[in-house]
């Protein structure tokens, strides 16, 4: 299966001291044998009149999507954390330039029993992209780097190499930090404890023990959107070769140390004396990633350890720096360049969706055992961060951002009503059947009880219904994902497209 899919489908995003710790524990632990605690982790300031609103945000979480005239399902965080198999997460709510209340759940190691608090360090997986661009932006405007010349003339230890696509146009720093450099690899799996790790040189070319493809131009530059964590590690190598600096050295000079991430490292591996603090990766069955956390040498593209406050500090220096308070990092001119929208809904290294009063910027991550996202809406001045050490982590990060949108009066991440149309049996008896595609994988489609239903591995292990908007168009309850079948006349569906956003993934009819 594919990173895309795995990571699209599943989609994760000054450290706060811990006062006060209370221990509730729920039966039903991660790996379906052990009791899973859940803990609280108050910040110090934290606003007594909060409190009300966290217990309804815990226990108010919402599917992503809701069959118009029904009741949506609501669950508790400690549920949805039970039914999900998630051993661990941590929350932080900031507003007006401050964490106003962080709170941790369950274990970062379930072998040893040991609780998450809000100082526990997390991967945030591709979340170290926005970040990573923080830094870049701020070359740029040093005059170390530039926005639109060739990242060659800068680059010396490797080169982009050329070919047809690149007669023209060029790979540049802002299509590297805006995905639109057509260049290939999506993401990166990162190397377990007992793997040899790679130079970012051997990353790019693809050259082992590197285990991706090598990083490539295969469309023109700047023609299209195509998410692309090889870009940004050609840019990370880009920053070392006009600094000399390593990069998590780098990154906590220009970006960690001004925007007060006090617990944050690009460092990877995480260095001995870290490691007390991190948790570690689960699967979504619950089970350990094996060996534990994996490195990522691409650390731009994967390689922050953070925690959600952290994450909360640095969301709001931009904002301070969006309305021309401070400049720690960028100035305001650079730090409004940043959240613009440069291609599609995408600004210079983050995700950027509204304007004005609905403006908010944001990004998700998914490394192997971890999920996490981020978000902010400066006008409100507003925002969370939420992290888990589960690959089923994204659906309760979702979950409780609808939650959040539901209290705070957000213009983003609330249900959508879906209306459910009756379909024939015998077309649904003809969309049953296996699907797959080199990218996605296996899809199984079943017909029980009169509904369809659909099994794919980014969706859990068991099958979830598929509810009917068209004969032809479907989706769920559990993810905004929605399905289409494709069929000739008379004929039983031999294609099936799964819809993610604005991405499409075509898998074709294999039984």
């Amino acid at each position: 299966m594919s990173v895309t899919m795995r990571r699209g489908l599943a989609a994760c995003l000054v450290a706060v001291a811990v006062v006060a710790g209370v221990l509730v524990s729920w039966t039903g632990a991660a790996n379906g044998s052990e009791q899973v605690t859940y803990s609280e982790s108050r910040a110090l300031g934290a606003r007594p009149e909060s409190d009300a609103r966290i217990a309804r945000i815990e226990n108010g979480l919402l599917p992503p999507v809701a069959v118009a005239g029904q009741a949506p399902p609501v669950m508790s965080i400690t549920e949805q954390m039970k039914r999900d198999k998630v051993p661990g997460m941590s929350v932080a709510f900031f507003e007006n330039g401050e964490i106003v209340w962080a709170r941790a759940y369950g274990y970062a190691d379930v072998e040893k029993k040991t609780p998450v608090t809000a100082d526990t360090l997390f991967q945030a997986a591709s979340i170290s992209k926005p970040v990573a661009a923080l830094a870049a932006m701020h070359l740029v405007e040093q005059g170390a780097l530039s926005l639109d010349e060739d990242v060659n003339a800068k680059l010396k230890s490797w080169k982009v190499p050329d070919n047809e696509f690149t007669k023209t146009e060029k790979v540049t720093l802002r299509r590297l930090v805006t995905h639109s450099a057509g260049l290939t690899v999506h993401g990166f799996p990162g190397y377990a404890a007992d793997e040899t790790i790679p130079t970012v040189v051997q990353v790019l070319n693809g050259e082992k023990p590197a285990n991706t493809a090598p990083v490539r131009v295969d469309t023109e530059p700047g023609k299209i959107w195509r998410y692309s964590g090889g870009g940004f590690t050609i840019m990370q190598l880009l920053m070392l070769d006009v600094t000399g600096k390593t990069f998590p050295a780098l990154m906590s000079e220009l970006v960690l140390k001004p925007a007060g991430m006090t617990h944050s490292t690009y460092q990877q591996p995480l260095p001995a004396d870290r490691k007390a603090f991190a948790t570690m990766p689960y699967r979504g069955t619950g089970e350990p990633v094996k060996g534990g956390p994996h490195t990522y040498p691409e650390m731009a593209a994967a390689g922050l350890w953070t925690t959600p406050s952290d994450l909360g500090h640095l969301a709001m220096e931009v904002e301070k720096e969006y309305e021309g308070k401070s400049s720690r990092i960028l100035s305001q001119a650079m730090a409004k360049q940043y959240l613009t929208k440069q291609k599609d809904d995408w600004g210079l290294g983050v995700g950027v969706q509204g304007e004005g009063p609905t403006l908010q910027f944001t990004h998700g991550g998914a490394n192997e055992g971890y999920r996490c996202v981020f978000v902010d809406f400066p006008a409100l001045r507003q925002g969370a961060a939420i992290m888990t050490n589960s690959d089923s982590g994204s659906a309760i990060g979702s979950a409780i951002l609808r939650a959040m949108a539901r209290e705070y009066g957000w213009p983003d991440y609330l249900v959508k009503e879906k209306t459910v149309v009756p379909v024939e049996p015998a077309l649904l008896k003809s969309y049953a059947g296996e699907y797959s595609d080199e990218q996605i994988g296996k899809v199984h489609v079943t017909v029980k009880d009169g509904k369809l239903y659909l099994q794919a591995d980014p969706l859990g292990n068991e099958p979830v219904e598929l509810y009917p908007e068209s004969p032809a168009h479907f989706f769920i309850l559990t993810e905004t994902v929605e399905f289409r079948f494709e069929a000739k006349k008379g004929k039983n569906a031999d294609i099936l497209v799964v819809i993610f956003g604005k991405q499409e993934f075509t898998t074709k009819r294999t039984k």
